[in-house]
Parts: C-alpha cells; sequence; structure tokens
C-alpha cells in the first residue's frame, strides 16, 4: 500500500509544470512596461493573460487613458513583427491585407502583403472602420488567415490582435457586428487614473525629457518563447467541479431575465483559457474558482446584451456578470 502511495506521490510531482521562467518572464514584462506606464496594471495584466491564452483583446476607454501606448509598449517587450493600423471611415479592405499587383517582368500578378501581416497588430480605433473593413479583418482574427484571390495566407505565430476603441457614443464611430466581438478573448475597460496615479505620470513625464519612451523598453521575448509559454498553459490543471462551474456562469447568461443575447460555447473555452493564464501567472499549475471569477467580467462582458428595460435602467453587463457570478454556488 505504501508502495503504491509513494509511486503515486512521484508520478505527481514528475507531472507538475515547471513555471518558474514563466513568471519571470511576465514580472520582467511588468518590470519593463512600469518605467513608463504608471497604473493600469489590471490592463497589463489581461493583455499579458491574452497572450499566453492565445487570444485577442480589445480596450476601450476614452482617449488618453494610454491605451495606445501601453499595447504598443507590450508588443516592444516580444522581439516579434508589429504593426500599428489607423482605422478611418474611409479605410479599405486591401489597406489592411494587402493587394495584387502586376509584374510587368514575370507578366504576373503578385501579392503584396499588407500591415495585417505581422505578429503583434495594434489596431488604433478599432470602431471608426466601416463594415467591409472589418469583415475583412475578422477571417485574420477568427481563422489566423486571409483568401486573396482564392488563395489561403496562413499569418505567422504568434499573431494576436489588440484593438483600441472610445465608447460606443462618442462621435464617428460604429458599432461592431457581435460575431467580431465575439472573437475578442477579452474586453478590457479602462479608467481615469486615481489622483496619486496622475501626479506620478506628470512626475514621470517631467524626469523623463527628451527620452522616446519605446527606446525605455526592451525586447524579452522572442517567437519561439512566446510559443513555449502558451504551449504550457494548456497543461494547467482543471478539476471536472470547475469545467462545470464554468459551464454553469455561461448557461446561465442564456436564460437570465436581465439579458437578451447570452454566450456562447466560445465563451466557456475563453474562461478555461484565461484562467488558466492566470493561475500559471500567479505560480499555480491548477486553477481555482477565484481565477474563474477574476476572468468571467472582461470575458463575458462584450458577449452578452442587456434587454433594453435593464438598459434603460443603467444597469451594465458588468453587474449582470457579477450577480451571475454571485449567484452560483462555489464548488469545493
Amino acid at each position: 500500500m505504501e508502495e503504491n502511495e509513494q509511486q503515486d506521490d512521484a508520478l505527481q510531482f514528475s507531472n507538475r509544470i515547471d513555471l518558474t521562467q514563466l513568471q519571470e518572464a511576465v514580472s520582467g514584462i511588468k518590470s519593463e512596461l512600469g518605467k513608463v506606464i504608471i497604473g493600469q496594471q489590471d490592463m497589463i495584466e489581461l493583455l499579458i493573460i491574452s497572450i499566453l491564452a492565445n487570444g485577442h483583446s480589445l480596450i476601450e476607454g476614452v482617449p488618453g487613458v494610454a491605451k495606445t501606448v501601453t499595447a504598443k509598449l507590450l508588443a516592444k517587450t516580444m522581439d516579434v513583427d508589429f504593426s500599428r493600423i489607423q482605422f478611418t471611415p474611409d479605410l479599405m479592405p486591401s489597406d489592411i491585407l494587402g493587394t495584387s499587383i502586376f509584374n510587368l517582368k514575370s507578366s504576373e500578378f503578385e501579392f503584396k502583403k499588407g500591415p495585417l501581416f505581422s505578429n503583434i497588430i495594434l489596431i488604433d480605433e478599432i470602431n471608426r472602420a466601416p463594415a467591409k473593413t472589418q469583415a475583412a479583418l475578422f477571417e485574420a482574427m477568427a481563422e489566423r488567415q486571409i483568401t486573396m484571390d482564392g488563395v489561403e495566407y496562413a499569418m505567422e505565430p504568434p499573431f494576436l490582435v489588440f484593438a483600441t476603441q472610445n465608447p460606443i457614443e462618442q462621435e464617428g464611430t460604429y458599432r461592431l457586428p457581435e460575431a467580431q466581438l465575439d472573437r475578442f478573448l477579452f474586453k478590457i475597460k479602462v479608467n481615469y487614473p486615481s489622483l496619486e496615479e496622475e501626479i506620478q505620470i506628470l512626475e514621470s513625464k517631467h524626469e523623463q525629457k527628451t527620452r522616446i519612451e519605446e527606446d525605455l523598453v526592451s525586447a524579452l521575448l522572442s517567437a519561439q518563447q512566446i510559443a513555449g509559454y502558451q504551449s504550457t498553459i494548456k497543461e494547467i490543471v482543471v478539476e471536472k467541479n470547475l469545467l462545470k462551474y464554468i459551464a454553469s456562469i455561461v448557461d446561465n447568461t442564456r436564460t437570465n431575465a436581465n439579458l437578451y443575447l447570452g454566450a456562447s460555447p466560445r465563451a466557456s473555452i475563453a474562461i478555461m483559457d484565461a484562467s488558466k493564464a492566470l493561475a500559471a501567472i500567479n505560480g499555480r499549475d491548477f486553477i481555482t474558482p477565484d481565477d474563474i471569477k477574476s476572468v468571467a467580467s472582461p470575458v463575458l462582458g462584450h458577449r452578452i446584451m442587456l434587454t433594453p428595460e435593464r438598459e434603460m435602467e443603467g444597469l451594465t453587463s458588468e453587474q449582470v456578470v457579477k450577480q451571475i457570478v454571485d449567484s452560483i454556488e462555489i464548488p469545493r
């Protein structure tokens, strides 16, 4: 009996995941970003989780709260290709995908790749582009490939889209289609800094003088390392009762009286993957109910729709998600 228990212990130990390097990498990224970004810790952590979980992120907030600069500097901490695309109302699909050009020497059309062919894509003000351009982006986000003239072009991994948008009530914006929103792992809402943080921002900017922000941040991770960490995340242990807990939360969104549209199974998978990444960042090779609670709102907030009555009453999707999570018994 003792011999079997010892064998089981040895087996459990040999199966444990070494998360030391991953934690050091995350700590290094946060340290690099801390040289420039004051506060916004929640946004930074969620963006790092989205990288580890191999998911796209939508960042929403009013202008001037460091949405673009944070995403840009985060990309700078990785030694991969980076593209920044400013979305405008007159942006056409060919402006982001590329176009076929006639080569006089070969007498054939050649496809010239657009800025979407990169590893980290920062799309600024995504909700300012028209539907045709959003549709062109949709395939790349959903399938990690694009089709031009009947030919499929695969996007080189890692392929991650960080998109910023101003709140929908801002002038000159379009509402993103629900199917496209569903392709974002997170919708990250960025608020104004506190008074103390704003003072620190002013002090930091004053001390920075003529130094360029991007030069203060160094690259820490290669594409190969990112792929390795993404594979590690998939090995994080999830107990069966926690899978049921995730499914119960998502299922409740489909029957909730406050909601007109509930979340799809893609949301369940997103909560599971994001919870795994959060657990790994915290040095655990297993997820807990607290991990699930932490990621539920940014995963579900943009995937559900309030009934018109509740929307008129001023209820928010985040409040409904919190009510749902609080109402479901935590597994023991």
